[in-house]
């Protein structure tokens, strides 16, 4: 928990230096160094969460495997745990990067709306955090509903700045972005409904290590998994497709025509 606190703070302020840089460079925003090192973490945030979420799920393949042993299975799920909160740091970031870039990239912001994006992602990460060192205590259950309802208020909240945003005329010459973040708000949702499925695979683990292996909790973790896995291959998809359409920025106003076109992976 404080190693992953530290990189969190060590990552926060790298993102302001970067920011600082920009605005005092002399240069264009979208050439200046700035820049650049906000587009590398934003892109490093898009391979830390796609990457161990993969990993997740193939270590609960070993979970529902009846051959192997109850520890090994046991071992496969803490595994899982461990892994699984590399995504939520990077889901939690993802937004405030974003934001910071698409501003940078020449998208302007009402600075409510900048304090906003700053202020999400410090404030996200170390509620993530918290709830991931208090797992399986009375106050790790209350963080965990509070989480869901903060979940539910940014798949709301984001579409929303996405219209309002699109009403006001400033996200007219970037749809990519405004794709983008619809993606986002659709992979949140995607998490949410994967939580709910794997509660039972969640407290089967538990199970696991007090009672042994048994066909009926085979079946349990096997049905958990299954109903799980579409809204888990859902957000992947949605996450490549963020990827390519940072890439390929389609519709930007001046691309094909000189401007600089920058490459960003994720959702902003």
């Amino acid at each position: 928990m404080k190693l992953k606190g530290q990189a969190g703070v060590l990552f926060f302020l790298v993102l302001c230096s970067a920011t600082a840089q920009t605005l005092t460079s002399s240069a264009p925003a979208y050439e200046g160094f700035g820049y650049l090192l906000v587009l590398f973490l934003h892109q490093v945030l898009f391979v830390f969460w796609l990457g161990p979420d993969i990993g997740v799920y193939m270590w609960s393949t070993k979970v529902v495997n009846p051959a192997l042993s109850a520890s090994q299975r046991l071992a496969a799920g803490r595994i899982m745990q461990v892994i699984g909160i590399l995504p939520l740091v990077c889901m939690s970031l993802m937004l405030t990067v974003g934001g910071i870039l698409t501003d940078l990239r020449g998208i302007d912001h009402p600075w409510w709306q900048m304090a906003a994006i700053w202020l999400l992602g410090p404030v996200w990460l170390i509620f993530t955090l918290l709830i991931y060192a208090t797992t399986g205590t009375q106050r790790g259950a209350r963080l965990a509903q509070l989480d869901i309802w903060f979940r539910w208020l940014i798949i709301v909240s984001v579409p929303l700045s996405v219209v309002y945003s699109l009403s006001t005329g400033r996200l007219a010459g970037f749809p990519w972005v405004t794709a983008k973040l619809l993606l986002f708000a659709a992979v949140v949702y995607f998490g949410l409904q994967m939580r709910q499925r794997l509660l039972p695979f969640t407290t089967g683990l538990d199970r696991l290590a007090v009672q042994g292996s048994s066909p009926e909790l085979d079946a349990v973790f096997k049905k958990s998994i299954s109903r799980a896995r579409v809204f888990m291959f859902a957000s992947w998809a949605a996450l490549a497709l963020a990827a390519a359409l940072g890439m390929a920025q389609p519709g930007t106003a001046g691309n094909g025509s000189g401007s600089p076109t920058t490459i960003s992976n994720g959702p902003n």
